[in-house]
């Protein structure tokens, strides 16, 4: 298990249905802060939940406590890195560390999930698939929809059939997280981050979004979309064909049009936060 830097967060381990254990990031509010509310943070493919430290304490000068994990295969999880034992495994643990952190609160205070990249897909699974417990949704450049060669899509025809837990290289370059080096140069050199995905997860990937997306006209969870326009890492064009489907005023849409795939870490990252806390403040004051 990792050790944390800040002595104002908690690390602790949630035991999975199946006996695997998460490890569990918690940023309680600063003594003295009333709690508006819940936020619940599902991180991105190969990477871990303390990579969200930024936007955590955002969110607690809010007003809102934070709770991420380490989802199966990454960071301090368990599992094998970028293995998925079973399609909706990712969605099943979302669906637990809700109910346990709902079981936790008070049932006035609002619970909010919030996912980035791959965390988008899962948030967005979970909603579609069961009805999603929460009163809001907070959407960072999800995996709606995938930028795949030739050669991966011939890869998903067949591995997830043959070896559905053999893992490749993920692909993903870090240059294009963010326009700032730093932000790639630190993911380099994280030691929880992996590059590994198997084929049920790439297939996972590669399906959930159009899955989805056809589920969106029935949207009812209040809904903050924030993506990257000039996204190299997912197909943007997944969110906005998600957005259009949606219930008219149920998905608020915030695309910024330069900005690489992690809004949160752009050199210019207001914009995004800024969308964040005007939404946030409109629905949970």
């Amino acid at each position: 298990m990792r050790s944390s830097s800040a002595s104002d967060s908690t690390l602790s381990t949630y035991t999975a249905s199946d006996g695997d254990n998460l490890a569990v990031q918690d940023w309680p509010l600063p003594e003295g802060l009333a709690l508006r509310g819940v936020v619940v943070i599902v991180h991105g493919l190969g990477e871990h939940a303390w990579r969200y430290d930024r936007i955590a304490r955002r969110l607690n000068d809010w007003g809102f406590a934070v709770r991420g994990y380490d989802q199966y295969g990454h960071g301090d999880s368990g599992g094998v890195r970028g293995a998925l034992p079973s399609h909706w495994r990712l969605v099943d643990d979302l669906a637990d560390i809700v109910s346990s952190t709902r079981s936790r609160m008070d049932e006035r205070t609002p619970l909010i999930v919030m996912g980035h990249s791959m965390g988008g897909l899962v948030a967005c699974a979970f909603v579609a698939k069961l009805g999603g417990p929460v009163d809001g949704l907070v959407l960072s450049s999800p995996a709606l929809a995938t930028r795949l060669s030739l050669a991966q899509r011939l890869m998903l025809a067949g591995i997830p059939r043959i070896a559905p837990n053999f893992t490749v290289g993920n692909g993903l370059n870090p240059d294009f997280l963010s326009r700032d080096p730093a932000v790639a140069a630190a993911y380099r050199n994280d030691e929880r981050v992996h590059d590994r995905i198997s084929g049920r997860l790439g297939l996972f990937i590669a399906e959930g979004g159009r899955w989805v997306i056809q589920r969106a006209p029935q949207w009812r969870v209040p809904t903050l979309l924030v993506y990257a326009g000039a996204d190299q890492l997912v197909d943007p064009s997944g969110s906005r064909a998600f957005a259009r489907a949606a219930p008219q005023g149920v998905v608020t849409e915030r695309c910024l049009g330069e900005a690489f795939h992690e809004v949160f870490n752009e050199p210019d990252a207001e914009p995004a936060f800024e969308a964040v806390k005007q939404w946030l403040d409109e629905r949970f004051p």
